[in-house]
């Protein structure tokens, strides 16, 4: 049994790892919390309606008692999701809440953290989290829920996607009262910010804080959830207006239809010749091309640096009620590190990817920023590739390709520092962690595709 780092917080138990399945091992002190849920039909309706991961129980004593919930193929992190995923976790949280209320229970914690996306949409994962209602006591974990969901979504709506990484620095949310110094003064004439995040920051303080704690506080059960309903109404009309040049890039690519074309039936090709049924696309702006293999794949994660192509890719999915994409906000120069105590709550991206074993990764019309942008030499991006899957697809833009020229041209006096970037250099580098399978010119473009299997051993 291998206890996770990330599961430490909560006396009622502990998520652990055994012949790699994850369970939930449920303590004494949360035995009567437990049992009063599930005999109540708690659990079992929250499973109905798919906002709660479905779990099984395995084994009952006067020890513990441990469940194996559905397994999730991969877990990504606030900080990695777009403006909609983020809006649509919020209200997902507000949901089990108004629905626990109506059922004399509550949520005793409002961590983000403790929402995944699963099968395409958000999904509530922590079991424990749901207590008894206490008549008139109010919600204990609002608060939280504004730190964690509400401050950063409205930080990110006024000033850009920057604001959903706040966990990734603040893991335990952001201050209430950092969030209302960064709102414009008439935000405390609007009735639900003033609420949850004026009011609420005044508790920010330690003398606050204090008289707080002095003074019991109560709330009918009809009042919260008439608040709670009101809050999530605001964060259903909540839209992101952030635009960049990679959420519309397909509508300016920088070749003919005839060429995009015969791109995607040579990666559909080359997934079908390998056999990947995981995939990773990296750099896959609005999932354009993982679209084309969901008849032949289970699952592919898109990963992107832009927060507006991956909403894109979210909401497509959502539309089309597709759920085998898994949409990720990452910069591959500067993905998710490991964070929390001893490094360990939150594993890094990277050994995400590794530990979720896909075939393949494709990293088209990718490596010119990695390599012209972000400087980073062909040895140590074929080394970081060969790191994650078993093949890799990878498309080369040559020096005269319009965006290589474009990049290469804002160089200025710099320019010469790239004159090694030569699709030879680029073979030769990358076979030294793969073997070359397969290579063909994009026609009517200065672009080659290339398929690498990886060196074992």
């Amino acid at each position: 049994m291998l206890r996770h780092p990330s599961s430490y917080r909560d006396p009622s138990g502990f998520v652990y790892r055994e012949k790699g399945a994850f369970y939930r091992q449920i303590n004494p002190v949360y035995f009567e919390e437990y049992h009063t849920a599930k005999n109540a039909g708690i659990y079992q309706k929250l499973f109905d309606k798919k906002w709660l991961i479905p779990h099984k129980e395995i084994s009952v004593d006067e020890e513990k008692i441990i469940i194996l919930p559905e397994q999730l193929d991969f877990i990504s992190y606030p900080y990695e999701w777009s403006f909609s995923q983020y809006k649509h976790a919020a209200q997902l949280t507000l949901r089990i809440q108004i629905f626990l209320l109506e059922n004399n229970f509550s949520l005793k914690d409002a961590s983000a953290f403790n929402i995944a996306f699963h099968k395409g949409k958000a999904v509530f994962i922590d079991t424990l989290s749901i207590e008894q209602y206490k008549e008139n006591a109010p919600w204990r974990a609002l608060k939280q829920f504004n730190e964690h969901f509400f401050g950063p979504l409205l930080l990110a709506q006024k000033y850009g996607g920057q604001y959903l990484k706040t966990l990734q620095h603040s893991i335990n949310g952001m201050a209430l009262s950092e969030v209302k110094r960064q709102l414009p003064f008439t935000s405390r004439f609007h009735p639900t910010i003033y609420s949850h995040i004026h009011l609420l920051s005044k508790s920010d303080t330690k003398e606050s804080s204090e008289k707080t704690e002095s003074k019991e506080a109560r709330l009918s059960k009809s009042s919260q959830i008439k608040m709670l309903l009101a809050l999530e109404q605001h964060i259903n009309t909540m839209t992101s207006k952030e635009n960049t040049e990679w959420s519309s890039y397909y509508d300016q690519i920088n070749y003919q239809e005839e060429s995009f074309q015969a791109k995607k039936k040579l990666v559909k090709e080359w997934c079908a010749a390998i056999e990947a049924r995981k995939i990773i696309d990296l750099g896959g702006n609005d999932g354009t091309f993982a679209k084309e293999l969901l008849d032949q794949a289970d699952q592919i994660m898109v990963s992107d640096i832009d927060q507006p192509a991956i909403d894109q890719c979210y909401l497509n999915q959502l539309k089309s009620k597709e759920n085998k994409l898994l949409p990720i906000v990452c910069d591959l120069m500067q993905p998710s590190p490991a964070i929390g105590f001893h490094h360990k709550e939150r594993d890094s991206f990277t050994s995400r990817v590794i530990d979720f074993q896909a075939d393949v990764t494709m990293a088209l019309a990718l490596i010119h920023h990695i390599t012209l942008t972000g400087n980073v030499p062909f040895e140590m991006s074929a080394a970081y590739f060969a790191k994650l899957t078993p093949y890799l697809i990878i498309e080369f833009p040559d020096r005269e390709d319009s965006w290589v020229k474009f990049i290469l041209d804002s160089k200025r006096d710099a320019r010469h520092l790239f004159d090694d970037y030569t699709i030879s250099a680029f073979a030769k580098a990358y076979q030294k962690k793969f073997k070359l399978l397969k290579s063909e010119k994009i026609e009517g473009t200065e672009r080659t595709l290339f398929l690498f299997e990886r060196y074992e051993g």
